[in-house]
């Protein structure tokens, strides 16, 4: 299976004929969208969930959008509203012939119980995507995308979180908030104390996993 890195917290997924996207938000580039139908979304804030460019999109093809209920209400628009498939947290399902799980539920807190919004994770194919939480799944993990950056995240929290997921292997996400130094600084200290096999991966680039 292919993981490619876009802008963010965008991921995508390739394994022959199948292919899915991960929260394309409004900073994802235009590739990630090519020849895609179905896409994750974890929460509802516009760096996970672009929902203009998902409305262009639905102008041109068939498309479904598996995310919380709670999405259609957020989305603004009827088209992408119509577009979204609710999932519930406990749900297994196959999306775009992807083995899928819904996990957590909720966003992690940024202040005074803040902003206090769903946030459904997804483990793809073993792949993790944690969305805006440190929730830490019973499923094993192969894969962790870990977070790196934002008004709720801590190095600290994203070490302690690696380490009680204990994946195979890591890779960062949420990343668009930090310079290059920033971002190097995280990358050393997920190296040295994560308790992983950690590196990062450029935005527009892939693993084979």
């Amino acid at each position: 299976m292919l993981l490619t890195k876009y802008k963010h917290a965008c991921v995508r997924f390739d394994d022959g004929d199948r292919a899915l996207l991960v929260d394309p938000g409004i900073w994802t580039e235009p590739a990630a969208y090519e020849g895609i139908t179905d896409i994750l979304v974890t929460h509802e804030h516009a760096d996970h969930f672009a929902v203009q460019q998902i409305a262009s999109l639905i102008e041109t093809r068939e498309l479904r959008i598996h995310g919380d209920a709670s999405l259609r209400a957020a989305a603004g628009d009827e088209r992408v509203a119509a577009a979204i498939q609710p999932v519930a947290v406990g749900d297994r399902l196959t999306v775009a012939g992807f083995e899928v799980v819904a996990l957590g539920g909720l966003h992690a807190e940024v202040y005074a119980g803040l902003p206090g919004r769903a946030n459904i994770g997804f483990l793809v194919d073993g792949v993790y995507h944690p969305g805006d939480s440190y929730f830490v799944p019973t499923e094993r993990v192969e894969t962790l995308l870990v977070p790196t950056s934002g008004p709720w995240a801590k190095l600290a929290e994203s070490l302690d979180f690696t380490r009680a997921v204990a994946p195979t292997r890591a890779f960062p996400i949420h990343d668009e908030l930090l310079s290059d130094i920033g971002n190097a600084n995280f990358d050393g200290w997920l190296v040295e104390q994560g308790q992983t096999d950690y590196k990062r991966i450029a935005a527009g680039d892939s693993v084979t996993i």
